[in-house]
């Protein structure tokens, strides 16, 4: 199998993997215990906190350290920030248009227990607006902003969004601001204090860690609502019995994604190669979000002519794994929210699939895949009977 479906899950690192066997064997007890076992487990769990807060550029030391609440993944550590900082505050709720599954069904949930939710626009290019943001901001005196949730870069386009000038117009009016930076970890440098994000989303299953831990971290003096109930772990804020092992192995997995570095241009060279191989081989392929700075390793492009299920299931019987979308929307058949938001062509939208490289790929495997994807859209092209042309 040709695995380019790392925006969906990537593969546990042998080093990661035998990290966590390793302590699996020492038996680690629940850290909330009183006795030396107990304590043994908690001192991983915090010196894993530490860690990646460290690592991601937040405040460690003295009475202004960041926090960081342990979560199972990106999709609770959204629902938490967005359920957990709109509670304490009344006022409108600002999400992106192009957010992440586990942001917009929070944001619909949210709605239907009577909160007012709107939806900020982005661009042609997969950006989220400014000016329109600006606006919303400003746009009902009566009834302020207290929340606005924008990713920072795309999971679907790869579209690196402008993370900062998003903080600056929140900061100008007081709203707070949450950012889901679940995929921009270990491919583009992440600092949190710079981007004076309020609250900011991570998970490791994409950077090569676990799958089951993840987490959301608070600006110091934040305050959050607890979404659970019935423990006292986390200062009552994400209660339950945390995952020593787990948390070693998120820190461990942060530590190694930070040098982005080499590991970007590796990435960028693969997802290049084959964005330029189709381009050049195959007749009105259209790149998406070209034109915008985006992960290094992601790329979304669509087929006119084809149908997007289609083409992944034949190019998953040639042993090529990739996707349709976000894979925690991958059980639907409904089109790409987030290319249909950019307003692109219908064609477009019913033709788009997502590439997403890892270093574990190779120059022969993108060679092979681009090989494999000539012909096979050739072969459902001339199944359908549908003319189109770019710009039509």
């Amino acid at each position: 199998m040709i695995y380019l479906d790392n925006n969906a899950t990537s593969f546990l690192a042998p080093a990661i993997a035998e990290r966590m066997r390793v302590l699996s064997l020492e038996r680690i007890a629940n850290p909330s215990s009183q006795h030396a076992a107990g304590r043994r487990a908690r001192s991983l769990v915090e010196a894993a906190r530490d860690r990646i807060l460290a690592g991601l550029g937040a405040r460690t030391a003295g009475m202004g350290a960041d926090q960081l609440l342990f979560t199972s993944g990106g999709t609770e550590a959204n629902n938490l920030a967005l359920f957990g900082l709109s509670e304490l505050r009344p006022g409108r709720i600002l999400v992106s248009a192009i957010e992440h599954p586990s942001v917009l069904g929070a944001a619909d949930r949210l709605r239907q227990l009577g909160r007012s939710t709107e939806t900020i626009p982005v661009t042609r290019e997969g950006l989220v607006d400014l000016e329109a943001l600006r606006r919303m901001l400003t746009a009902d005196s009566s009834s302020p902003v207290s929340v606005v949730s924008v990713m920072a870069a795309n999971n679907e386009t790869g579209v690196l969004q402008p993370i900062e000038s998003v903080a600056a117009l929140c900061q100008e009016h007081r709203v707070l601001f949450h950012c889901d930076a679940v995929q921009m970890l270990g491919k583009v440098p992440i600092c949190f204090e710079a981007w004076k994000a309020d609250a900011m989303t991570v998970t490791a299953h994409k950077i090569h860690g676990p799958v089951g831990i993840g987490g959301l971290i608070l600006r110091h003096g934040i305050q959050i609502a607890p979404q659970m109930f019935g423990g006292f772990q986390q200062l009552g804020l994400r209660p339950g019995t945390e995952a020593p092992i787990l948390c070693d192995a998120f820190a461990a997995t942060v530590e190694e994604a930070l040098s982005v570095g080499a590991r970007a241009e590796k990435l960028s060279m693969l997802r290049d190669r084959l964005e330029a191989g189709i381009v050049r081989s195959i007749e009105e392929s259209v790149v998406v979000g070209r034109e915008a700075k985006r992960l290094p390793h992601t790329l979304s492009v669509s087929f006119p002519g084809v149908d997007r299920q289609a083409l992944q299931v034949a190019l998953d019987l040639k042993g090529i794994a990739c996707s349709t979308g976000s894979a925690c929307a991958s059980g639907s058949s409904q089109p790409s929210h987030v290319l249909q938001a950019m307003h692109l062509p219908d064609q477009v939208v019913k033709g788009g699939i997502r590439f997403s490289v890892s270093t574990e790929n190779t120059k022969a495997e993108i060679d092979r895949t681009i090989e494999v994807l000539v012909d096979v859209v050739a072969s459902l092209r001339k199944q359908t009977t549908a003319k189109w042309r770019f710009g039509a």
